[in-house]
């Protein structure tokens, strides 16, 4: 499989495209007014503890208060908590999240300065959700501060090379620190492990200082912006190519290559075309069909993926497949396509939370494993932790994807002003009840009959259309001078009064 990374600088925002095979299977964004905050380090402040939430509220300086699970905060007697978890890619030594679930009371007070992580961006007017099991990565390793246990990710397959790297891990830890063994450790020496150690554990001497000087809440440490941490966490040797079309930010991730892994710099390039990268490799397309709510198979099925407060939900639909086997045959075969694609656009659409795939349905429950099986392997590509049951006997598939940042559809667009978000304005029915409604309390106040009314030109037409009009059946009807005005100013869905007497809009006043 081929594998490719672009960046593009701009100054609106930073974008990051990952490519399997040509494919688009990941994709980031980062605005400067809203850069990301997973993996800072804060000093903060208990604001409150609520036992019936099983969680503290923590002020570290944003606008709303982080959120902290009493799952989050880990038992430790040091100055500063530390961590027994590892990163999303990492395998820890075992269980060690697991034994922090429904704990009780951690002993957190009102007022009390703590030190948490960020590991959840802030989503739809709630807090980031933090956590005291502080981590700080590296190129090759990951820093537990007050752990004391070497853990080697899952993604080194090589149980020889595992063993070495978990050796080579408990001969350089520093005592009373934990490690993990990232995947791209895979073959280094020894030295190269100790260099990018010394190299954390300098970064963490800083953070105490901070800690210590710093007055909560503020912030103590600071990772690195969206660019470099994806070149640190994903740029491996199965990359084929990164591709940057950025002078300044090329030169600045070439030099972090060269200092942590050199046979990687030849990998790197600099784009200087005189067309947009992202048009240049057809990635602006598959961004705008990334957002679309309907994603087409190629065999003619489509999925519709819909986005609500509590859940994501996907229907599977045959649409224009026609298969020349049995029913139960055709169904397996689009449910098949329909998985692979589905795991696809949860990666690139960074989508989180409690999701529910509505599958065709399938009588046969050899069918329904076939399925499952599908889903579990094509889900195994992603780096975000994902969960899922069997196939339900309605046909349904539920799964949860671990939510880090925002997804692409919130980090990329806003609301509609006009919709507020529901994808559906007032019917032209509905429009002419309104007004109507809004006439029938201006006469009941006001003995004024000569009004210009305001509308969107499709409203307009709307009225104004055949001798039998609307606009003239309501002038009839409530003895009234109304003169219609197109303006595609207004909303659809609005309509402004305006007073011949007064000359002034008088809609907000009846």
């Amino acid at each position: 499989m081929r594998k490719e990374i672009f960046i593009n600088e701009s100054s609106g925002e930073t974008r990051i495209a990952i490519l399997e095979d040509s494919q688009l299977v990941e994709f980031y964004v980062e605005k400067p007014e809203n850069e990301r905050m997973v993996g800072n380090i804060y000093k903060g402040q208990v604001e409150n503890v609520i036992n019936g939430m099983q969680a503290a509220f923590v002020d570290i300086g944003h606008e709303t208060n982080a959120f902290l699970p009493f799952s989050e905060v880990e038992d430790n007697n040091s100055p500063f908590p530390g961590m027994l978890d590892a990163p999303d890619d990492e395998e820890s030594n075992g269980n060690f999240r697991s034994n922090r679930r429904n704990k009780a009371h951690p002993g957190l007070k009102s007022g009390e300065d703590i030190i948490v992580q960020v590991i959840k961006e802030p989503y739809r007017g709630k807090g980031p959700r933090v956590t005291t099991a502080v981590s700080i990565p590296g190129r090759f390793m990951v820093l537990l501060p007050y752990a004391d246990h070497v853990g080697v990710s899952r993604k080194i397959h090589k149980r020889k090379e595992k063993r070495r790297l978990k050796r080579i891990g408990y001969e350089i830890k520093p005592e009373n620190y934990g490690l993990i063994v990232r995947t791209v450790a895979d073959g280094k020496s020894k030295e190269e492990l100790q260099s990018d150690i010394d190299y954390l554990i300098s970064t963490w001497r800083k953070i105490e200082s901070n800690i210590k000087k710093g007055k909560a809440p503020c912030i103590v440490y600071k990772d690195m912006e969206m660019a470099s941490s994806i070149i640190r966490d994903v740029f491996t040797s199965d990359v084929d190519r990164v591709i940057c079309d950025d002078k300044k930010l090329y030169k600045k991730l070439n030099s972090y290559l060269k200092s942590t892994t050199p046979q990687l710099e030849d990998k790197l390039h600099r784009y200087d075309g005189r067309d947009p990268i992202f048009d240049k490799y057809n990635i602006d397309k598959e961004i705008e069909k990334s957002l679309n709510r309907k994603v087409w198979l190629n065999s003619g099925g489509h999925l519709v993926i819909e986005h609500t407060e509590a859940m994501v939900t996907i229907d599977v639909n045959s649409g224009k497949f026609i298969g020349r086997k049995n029913h139960e045959q055709n169904s397996l075969k689009i449910n098949l396509e329909a998985a692979r694609e589905i795991a696809r656009q949860l990666r690139l659409r960074d989508i989180g939370g409690l999701i529910v795939v509505d599958f065709i349905d399938l009588k046969d429950d050899k069918n329904k494993k076939k399925l499952y099986d599908e889903m579990k392997k094509e889900t195994k590509k992603d780096r975000a932790k994902i969960a899922m049951a069997p196939v339900s006997e309605f046909g349904l598939m539920e799964m949860t994807r671990q939510r880090v940042r925002l997804s692409l559809l919130l980090s990329t667009s806003e609301e509609c002003p006009v919709c507020r978000g529901t994808g559906r304005v007032l019917s032209k029915e509905s429009m002419v009840t309104k007004i109507e409604s809004w006439i029938k309390r201006f006469k009941s106040e006001c003995n004024e009959r000569r009004l210009i009314l305001k509308v969107h030109p499709t409203i307009s037409d709307y009225l104004t259309e055949g001798t039998k009009s609307i606009i003239r059946r309501l002038m009839w009807h409530h003895i009234m001078k109304i003169d219609v005005q197109p303006d595609e100013a207004i909303n659809i869905d609005d309509f402004r009064f305006i007073s011949k007497k007064q000359k002034q809009d008088v809609t907000d006043q009846y």
